[in-house]
């Protein structure tokens, strides 16, 4: 007995060639139509991408209390201080208890200077510079560690109005 393999029709071939298309454009969608949530904040660059999950501090209460007196933080958290509009930020480290890396970003979500390993109590100003509109904190250290760039996208609810660089 002879078995013939059958040339695979135009119209399944095109019918397949479709259907993988809209898969891939689908998960692509899904991907980047990820909600945003105020709790979570999320980094990309050259070196890769990562979250965070945040405490917001944005009421001049909450920025000036800030990380002050916590013993720890969880690796995969840290607190964005957010501003009313951008301007010049400086920080310093009166009664935090850990050593934080700072991230200052501009209105559109990009990470313009790096603050890296702060010192506990140290009353020396850190200035972010002009055009600040947020400041994530961190574990002092995970800049470096994950590789974290000055020009790292930043990707949050907050930075909606920017126009975001990295949009929710």
């Amino acid at each position: 007995m002879r078995i013939e393999r059958k040339p695979a029709l135009p119209g399944r071939v095109a019918l397949a060639f479709v259907l993988a298309l809209a898969g891939m454009l689908l998960a692509g969608m899904a991907s980047a139509a990820t909600p945003c949530r105020e709790d979570r904040l999320e980094l990309s660059g050259e070196w890769g991408q990562l979250a965070f999950t945040v405490e917001i501090a944005d009421t001049p209460q909450t920025r000036a209390r800030g990380l002050m007196f916590r013993e720890s933080l969880p690796r995969g958290a840290g607190m964005l201080f957010v501003y009313e509009k951008p301007g010049r930020a400086s920080f310093w480290m009166k009664n935090t208890l850990i050593p934080l890396d700072m991230l200052f970003i501009d209105r559109t979500g990009r990470v313009t200077r790096i603050h890296s390993m702060a010192q506990p109590g140290d009353l020396r100003p850190i200035d972010g510079g002009d055009g600040v509109f947020a400041v994530l904190e961190i574990n002092g250290g995970l800049t470096r560690r994950y590789g974290i760039t000055e020009g790292t996208l930043v990707r949050h609810p907050v930075f909606a109005g920017g126009p975001a660089a990295w949009p929710c």
